[in-house]
């Protein structure tokens, strides 16, 4: 008990049960990533008009979309204490792919097309999904540390994406393709759609699914896991193929949204992506964080770059914040861990 927490009674003292200082630090490491998105917010509403708008508000989560369907999949993949650095590349090589299937530029277009746009967006799930297999192969198989077999990843797809591109945005994407960047379902726009049935479906697979339990197991104590019968290699190596399959779909997203794939699209990506995923709570030790946590870390960064594009404030400072708000993340979870 501390100079500033009030007299506890000797029962609740021989009983164990904290005090409110420790319950204050108990309720800010649980719901502070909440706590700070909503006095954001507030700070955002008061100094600008425009911030609580509905027109802001859809704005925000359409440009979240993106990153939160990246900093899902990267979820996956840290909790298995791992990291992939190749996602922006991937949602550039998986862009720029399934939209030669959905160009009408004679100049772009894969022979024959345009083709439907299902089959476009199957071509470019499929695409990034092969680039994770190939990073799960790595890791997985040869036990390269994530970090390299990524950061190879990285430099592979981005080189994959300028030969088949040639360098040159792939323009002229039909309007069924665009939909899903550019569309609306029952007024909500298609990126917050997807968004939130990733979101759904990744958040049921990692509390009740099987595989999802053997995911926190891999995480936590690889040789524990092995030892009571679960693959390890076979886990580690699907959270690459899914992450690798969002990073198309985010990919997809932002070429039908700009109306074309560009070569250069998804730079630095990865860094928002992990920057969600620790944010919200993950631990780069692995086996612990929730992907509700990243959706919130999603966000708050969403909310973030927003506020200071309102106020005015250079993309230069929005670096700094995000940087801050990395290390800081990052200080916080080692502190944690080495209390445990």
């Amino acid at each position: 008990m501390t100079a500033t927490d009030p007299p506890r009674t000797k029962a609740a003292i021989a009983a164990g049960e904290p005090g409110y200082g420790a319950r204050a630090a108990e309720i800010g490491a649980r719901y502070g990533i909440v706590i700070a998105l909503v006095l954001l917010c507030a700070v955002l509403a008061i100094a600008s008009e425009h911030f609580l708008t509905t027109r802001n508000i859809l704005n925000v989560l359409r440009q979240s979309s993106i990153n939160g369907i990246l900093a899902i999949g990267m979820t996956f993949v840290i909790l298995t204490r791992g990291i992939d650095l190749s996602v922006g590349s991937v949602v550039a090589l998986a862009g720029v792919v399934a939209a030669s299937f959905a160009s009408t530029s004679a100049t772009a277009m894969v022979g024959g097309g345009p083709y439907p746009a299902m089959l476009a967006i199957i071509i470019g799930i499929a695409v990034g999904m092969a680039s994770g297999a190939v990073s799960g192969v790595v890791v997985a198989r040869f036990a390269v540390p994530a970090f390299v077999a990524t950061l190879g990843m990285l430099s592979i797809a981005r080189g994959l994406t300028l030969l088949y591109s040639g360098g040159r945005p792939v323009p002229a994407l039909t309007p069924e393709f665009r939909w899903i960047g550019t569309g609306d379902l029952f007024g909500i726009p298609m990126p917050i759609v997807l968004f939130g049935l990733v979101f759904v479906v990744a958040w049921w697979v990692l509390a009740f699914s099987r595989f999802g339990r053997q995911v926190y197991a891999v995480g936590g104590n690889p040789h524990a896991a092995k030892v009571s019968g679960i693959n390890v290699r076979r886990v580690r190596f699907s959270v690459y193929v899914i992450s690798g399959g969002l990073a198309g779909l985010a990919g997809m997203i932002l070429a039908a949204r700009t109306g074309s794939a560009l070569p250069q699209a998804g730079v630095a990506y990865e860094l928002d992506a992990i920057a969600a995923v620790v944010i919200g709570g993950t631990s780069l030790a692995g086996g612990v964080g929730r992907v509700t946590g990243t959706l919130i870390g999603a966000l708050l960064i969403g909310v973030m770059n927003n506020g200071l594009d309102l106020m005015g404030v250079t993309s230069y400072y929005q670096m700094v914040f995000k940087g801050i708000l990395i290390v800081a993340a990052v200080m916080l979870d080692q502190a944690r861990h080495k209390r445990e």
